[in-house]
């Protein structure tokens, strides 16, 4: 760690030879000279230059950030860094987040799932006004229970000219994802195929990852054309094109996943999507990132190292200060270990029985969440609930009457979903999910608003590598939570990640540098 306030090139100048543990860890820190190594007496001395006269045992040369990944993305993307911070729901991956993360050459996508329409075009607005030219994504979720949030989101999308969308929690395809992608679709001048709308799509299962790895399904570009939402010739572009431009492979994250390891998982589909490109011989292969678990430089480098063209990060972005959630979550955050983990029932899926992975430390939301759904699974409705059971659950999690709670649901999916009730009035079980809904819809806003009477009821999206983030920077001004920053974050990442791969080269030369050189720690920049 460089003392504060000390910058690498002073404290070592490009033509100096280093000898003592300080000096030769700022040469090795120092990415944009190469290194040159001397022994002498089994002593190491590391230069920038080659030294007259003397033969050096190894080099290697300088190694930029910049350089980690697939080039593609950065280009394609507009961004300086195989990077990007993925979208944490309920506007968590906030509007500051987007733009502070884009004006420093990094991709971030807006977490707009599980907000109003008006908020999330509030949000277009504002990013846009910031980031005339990018970069910037925003999130789209699939909603099996609620499609009509889904197909008003690809409207606002289309409507403001959103030009990359993170497609998220998908199971299956849907005639809204292909449509938002097909609308895209032109020839240049060229008579080259121009993707306009770009489409990250953020998997954890093979046979999802295909569906985007393949062309649009044809039943729902026909459908398309007939209702007049894109043209015949962008049908027939669509069924040169994958669906997506990019696939993350998401591991064991926060929120949905499947918990998966990420070094079983993204070998196979960097394999699934080499399968498919010999088989459709796209003119652009579909890039594989990494996401869940990436916490350290360690991790990220292991990604790189596995094949990804780029990495996503989601966990370690909650706790920072642009993230749009409350303080007092923002310290529990800081304070979590990798066992602080749990899997909850959530509130969008809850009739599927799907889990999001949450912080359990500091909230009783969890044990909460699965009474609720064992409730639901053994009973046809509210009314089957004994009533001392319902007596717990009014006094306990709700703090109000069951049907008061009806009623203040009513009132929200008369403005966001009317089909919602609908559906709902005949049918006892499906009124049931929505009351319980209440409480896991509510939880996630209580902990990012900060409601000081809701603290044991905070639902908080967050996979183990926020406690691999908290160790690696115990010790350092990023340990506090009120110092860390999401772009000082990614620079220590992926510069982290760009100085192992600096020692890892020296290694592979024969080199055993003592344990003292072989972590990076976060400095003031």
């Amino acid at each position: 760690m460089l003392p504060q306030g000390t910058s690498i090139a002073t404290l070592n100048p490009p033509d100096s030879i280093a000898f003592d543990h300080a000096g030769i860890q700022q040469k090795l820190l120092d990415l944009h000279q190469p290194c040159y190594v001397f022994l002498k007496n089994n002593q190491i001395r590391i230069s920038h230059q080659p030294i007259e006269g003397i033969q050096a045992q190894m080099m290697v040369n300088a190694i930029l950030p910049q350089k980690l990944g697939d080039r593609s993305f950065l280009d394609f993307h507009g961004v300086d860094y195989a990077y990007a911070a993925g979208a944490m729901a309920g506007g968590i991956a906030s509007e500051t987040l987007v733009i502070a993360l884009g004006k420093a050459g990094f991709l971030a996508s807006f977490g707009s799932a599980g907000l109003v329409p008006q908020r999330v075009e509030k949000a277009i607005l504002q990013i846009q006004q910031a980031l005339p030219t990018g970069p910037y994504a925003f999130n789209l979720i699939h909603s099996p229970s609620e499609e009509a949030l889904e197909q008003g989101a690809v409207e606002l999308y289309l409507k403001h000219g959103v030009r990359t969308i993170e497609a998220s929690a998908y199971m299956d395809l849907t005639p809204h994802i292909v449509r938002y992608r097909a609308a895209g679709l032109h020839l240049n001048s060229q008579g080259e195929i121009q993707t306009q709308n770009k489409v990250i799509a953020k998997i954890s299962r093979a046979e999802v990852a295909q569906k985007f790895l393949q062309p649009a399904p044809l039943k729902f570009l026909k459908s398309l054309v007939e209702q007049g939402y894109i043209t015949p010739l962008q049908a027939a572009l669509a069924e040169k094109v994958p669906l997506a431009d990019d696939i993350t492979v998401e591991a064991d994250s926060g929120g949905h996943t499947d918990n998966r390891s990420l070094v079983c998982l993204l070998p196979s589909i960097i394999a699934l999507r080499d399968e498919i490109q010999r088989q459709y011989h796209y003119e652009h292969p579909v890039r594989v990132g990494a996401a869940g678990g990436i916490g350290t430089p360690e991790a990220a480098l292991a990604a790189f190292m596995m094949g990804a063209s780029y990495i996503v990060t989601g966990s370690i972005n909650h706790s920072c200060i642009e993230a749009g959630t409350s303080d007092h979550t923002k310290q529990l955050l800081a304070q979590a270990s990798m066992a602080d983990m749990v899997m909850a029932p959530c509130a969008d899926m809850f009739e599927m029985g799907v889990k999001v992975q949450l912080l359990k430390r500091g909230s009783l939301f969890p044990m909460r969440a699965q009474k609720l759904y064992d409730l639901y699974k053994t009973y046809g409705g509210i009314e089957e609930i004994p009533p001392e059971i319902r007596q717990t659950l009014e006094t306990q999690i709700f703090r109000k009457n069951l049907d008061q709670v009806w009623d203040e649901t009513v009132a929200y999916f008369s403005q966001r979903d009317p089909e919602q009730i609908a559906r709902a009035n005949n049918n006892p079980k499906r009124k049931m999910a929505l009351i319980f809904r209440w409480y896991l819809g509510l939880s996630s806003r209580w902990s990012t608003s900060g409601d000081e009477q809701r603290q044991m009821d905070y639902q908080i999206w967050c996979g183990p590598a926020m406690g691999s983030f908290n160790e690696w920077v115990r010790g350092s001004y990023l340990e506090l939570p009120e110092n860390r920053t999401v772009v000082d974050v990614a620079t220590h990442i992926m510069q982290g990640a760009a100085y192992l791969y600096r020692l890892q080269n020296l290694k592979l030369q024969g080199l055993n540098l003592p344990s003292q050189y072989c972590y990076y720690r976060p400095f003031h920049v």
